[in-house]
């Protein structure tokens, strides 16, 4: 995932110290004049190197895929975060600047002038990082919110699992990939987007759970959920409807297929409508009409999880690259 390998961002109290201490240490082993001279350059270096490592860390995202384009602005602000990256790289090069600056000050030969200029361009080091303190932070929380992101890949074939909560998404998921998700008879167990993986004739294909997005109508989507449910229009390939006829779910069938409609309007792909329960109820019109099967069952009431991946699978109709043949 793209953003699973952003380094942690220090702190701009963090940088102060060891940009001074690393200072401290390269003076020592010089002296007078010479040894301010070499403790600005020090500095000067440490802080702007690492400030730009801060910057050049992140992807450019003119070049972002626009599933995780949209993702990362609906959780962090893609503007914003480009204007705490342009802070701090602003803040890179005026440290770099400023060491420059000070050192050319430095008189030749009064060891005590020059200590004085040193401190004066310490100061001003320190200036710059407080006014960056802030951007720094921001970055920070950007980072540690978009490495929680799950890892999909934009070019795998994707089946995004869709439907109001407790109608067995989860447990679908769970059964017919490698993806163990809790699971409980309780409205948002889960939050956030699951993904779960399976392989058929050397193709991986993703399904996807998405929770607290493609379980709600529109209007009760927040500004935040509705662009996140707007990037899934970028990976998905084919969606998978759970409806609950026997209502046991906690919705009632009206707004089952009211959402069913919602969704059918955001994503622009093929759908296939999905029975689940089949063993309490098959009162509605579908392609599958399917029981997951507990450990203690010994027959199953309609399809299983696994005819309906098949078939989900099949209508995808996937083909393998192979690779140019003259």
């Amino acid at each position: 995932m793209i953003f699973e390998d952003l380094q942690t961002t220090p702190t701009a109290p963090e940088l102060l110290d060891t940009a001074f201490s690393r200072a401290a240490r390269a003076g020592r082993s010089k002296h007078g004049v010479e040894a301010q001279q070499s403790m600005l350059q020090t500095a000067s270096n440490v802080l702007s190197d690492n400030l730009e490592y801060v910057v050049r860390d992140w992807p450019d995202f003119e070049t972002v895929d626009p599933f995780y384009y949209e993702l990362a602005d609906a959780l962090v602000g893609v503007d914003d975060l480009r204007q705490h990256l342009s802070e701090v790289s602003w803040a890179g090069h005026k440290t770099h600047e400023l060491g420059r600056e000070y050192i050319r000050r430095l008189p030749k030969g009064d060891a005590d002038a020059a200590r004085k200029i040193r401190k004066q361009g310490f100061a001003r080091m320190g200036s710059v990082l407080n006014e960056v303190a802030e951007d720094l932070e921001a970055i920070s929380e950007a980072r540690d919110t978009l490495k929680t992101l799950p890892d999909i890949d934009p070019d795998a074939p994707t089946i995004v699992v869709a439907g109001y909560p407790n109608v067995g998404k989860t447990a679908f998921v769970n059964a017919v990939t490698r993806a163990h998700n809790e699971t409980a008879a309780y409205p948002f167990t889960t939050t956030g987007i699951n993904v779960g993986h399976l392989e058929r004739d050397h193709i991986t294909y993703q399904v996807v759970d998405t929770p607290g997005l493609l379980d709600r109508p529109t209007e009760e989507r927040n500004e935040i959920e509705s662009q996140a449910t707007s990037a899934l229009s970028h990976v998905a390939d084919l969606v998978l409807y759970f409806f609950d006829p026997s209502e046991t779910c906690g919705y009632q069938l009206t707004a089952q297929e009211s959402l069913r409609a919602d969704i059918e309007a955001t994503l622009d792909a093929p759908m296939l409508i999905v029975c689940s329960k089949a063993d309490v109820s098959q009162e509605i019109e579908a392609d599958f009409y399917m029981t997951i099967p507990s450990e203690t069952e010994t027959e199953v009431v309609g399809d299983t999880p696994d005819v309906v991946i098949e078939a989900a699978i099949e209508t995808l109709d996937v083909e393998i690259e192979l690779p140019f043949e003259e």
